[in-house]
């Protein structure tokens, strides 16, 4: 599943991250020759299991200083008095080199680039409390991009250094402290199988506020159920589910569709023709449509991508029968949309007003609760 959804999408990302070119999803030798691995896969030695009580070990945790999770848009006020909340962020692949399987933790462009993504995607989160937001040697890009088993190997490694951080994050957290949990793309992955590894059935499900697994596909009959949370229905709600992934119109997603179709879910069971959960973010996921003047703020950076300003009413939202969430025309957030208008990259930033939002309410919720 891992390998095949994000080979649609994992190598565009990172090209026009890398140099701003253009390449056509269908191309895929050139994508493998470029971005797969090409040394030998040697398994990583696991972490001893008290690694994540060392400060280093985290991009943001209590206590850190220069947290970039803090960074915040113009236009975005700073919060008088952080929430309660116990937020884990798990980020995206900002690795692209192809000496290692697993990015190494000293290799500091991937590094400086994770901390960029912390920015844009786990900023939106910050002022309900406490940021968590762990280093971990992260699958390669290339891993997506090949059916070899090395691809899945280096998933799997990535993964066991997630669940040890979440270990020490549920170790150091106050036992009634409200949790949230966040993650895109390939952290989003790592973190559906933690929902189904470390939350399903577990009591810390009763201190979970909310969890935002976006930008990866969720199978509604195939996966949520062993995920232990439910999908969020309205923004009163706690204890659930927010998940979408962005596309323009027209949306051109049958790639995906088609990969999709082909992987086995959470249950055992195939995910051909399961709708994939899509929680409408402009509002709370009440109802599959919004029109743009729900959206509170979309994210647009500058060209340098070190200030941003928050535009209200940028864009739309519905979720369709598939379960992609459609923005409706184009809109002009940067340059990385990816070819069948796909706004993979913009996924939190297109909505990160009414996400920030959200959490905020979710949290009040759970403590009136």
């Amino acid at each position: 599943m891992a390998r095949k959804f994000i080979y649609i999408v994992a190598a565009l990302i990172v090209l026009v991250i890398a140099g701003g070119f253009v390449i056509r999803i269908y191309e895929t030798e050139l994508t493998e020759l470029a971005f797969v691995p090409t040394a030998k896969f040697e398994k990583q030695a696991a972490f001893e299991q008290n690694k994540y009580a060392n400060n280093d070990m985290w991009f943001a945790r209590p206590g850190k200083t220069e947290n970039p999770a803090d960074w915040l848009p113009i236009g975005a006020a700073k919060p008088e008095v952080r929430g309660s909340a116990a937020i884990f962020f798990v980020h995206p692949t900002s690795y692209i080199g192809k000496d290692h399987w697993n990015a190494p933790l000293d290799d500091a462009e991937s590094q400086d680039r994770a901390k960029l993504f912390l920015r844009g995607l786990a900023s939106p989160f910050a002022s309900t409390g406490e940021m968590w937001a762990p280093r971990y040697r992260q699958a390669a890009i290339g891993s997506f991009l090949t059916t070899k088993p090395e691809g899945q190997q280096a998933l799997d490694a990535a993964y066991q250094d997630v669940l040890l951080a979440f270990d020490e994050f549920v170790a150091k957290v106050q036992k009634d402290r409200p949790i949230i949990l966040a993650g895109h793309s390939q952290g989003a992955l790592h973190l559906t199988h933690l929902l189904k590894d470390r939350v399903a059935g577990k009591p810390i499900v009763k201190r979970i506020v909310a969890v935002y697994a976006v930008g990866w596909p969720i199978s509604i009959a195939a996966d949520v159920a062993e995920m232990g949370l439910p999908a969020c229905s309205g923004p009163d709600q706690t204890g659930c589910m927010m998940a979408w992934q962005s596309f323009a119109e027209p949306a051109e997603y049958d790639r995906i569709l088609k990969v999709y179709d082909a992987t086995t879910g959470f249950n055992g069971e195939s995910r051909n023709g399961t709708a994939m959960l899509c929680t409408n973010p402009l509002n709370g996921g009440s109802a599959a449509v919004a029109d743009m003047e729900a959206n509170l703020g979309t994210l647009k950076p500058d060209e340098k991508m070190e200030t941003g300003e928050l535009i209200v009413g940028a864009v739309p939202a519905r979720c369709d029968a598939k379960g992609f969430l459609l923005v409706g025309d184009p809109p002009e957030v940067g340059p990385y949309v990816l070819p069948g208008n796909n706004y993979h990259v913009y996924d939190f930033p297109l909505f990160w007003a009414n996400v920030r939002a959200d959490a905020t309410w979710r949290l009040q919720k759970f403590l009136q609760k």
